[in-house]
């Protein structure tokens, strides 16, 4: 479950946003980690016999289940079970640009490469001035 300003998250209130920010916390040392999950994904089929255009479908992501993409939190997941976890929303974003800067800003703030709190293990980034252009 995830939660987001105290309550829990839901399909139903994803509206207009394309991902989020979190932060997912083990309950028993109380590391961290933050990172960001797009809602939904794009996947590319071949062309429909006698057509060229490749045919695109989009569908809801893995978010639901989603423990972030570093290994060492997914083998603690497996090793002590998902409710040793607290999956917490920070920002819901309406561009992937916008995703990446918050989530930038989280990771910098916090200084999660020099803190031992934190699960982070690399920050990567590449970011333009128009992606964040709703943030103004």
């Amino acid at each position: 479950m995830w939660l987001y300003n105290g309550k829990e998250f839901t399909s139903e209130m994803i509206g207009d946003n394309v991902g989020f920010v979190y932060v997912i916390t083990n309950n028993t040392d109380g590391k961290m980690y933050i990172g960001k999950k797009q809602f939904h994904s794009k996947t590319k089929l071949p062309p429909l016999k006698g057509k060229k255009r490749k045919r695109i479908v989009i569908k809801e992501s893995d978010w639901m289940s989603y423990y972030g993409s570093s290994e060492l939190v997914k083998e603690l997941v497996e090793s002590q079970g998902c409710d040793a976890f607290k999956r917490e929303i920070l920002h819901l974003c309406t561009s992937k640009g916008e995703m990446s800067y918050l989530e930038l800003i989280e990771q910098v703030e916090r200084k999660v490469l020099l803190s031992d709190d934190y699960y982070n293990s690399i920050i990567q980034v590449r970011i333009h001035r128009s992606h964040v252009k709703n943030l103004k």
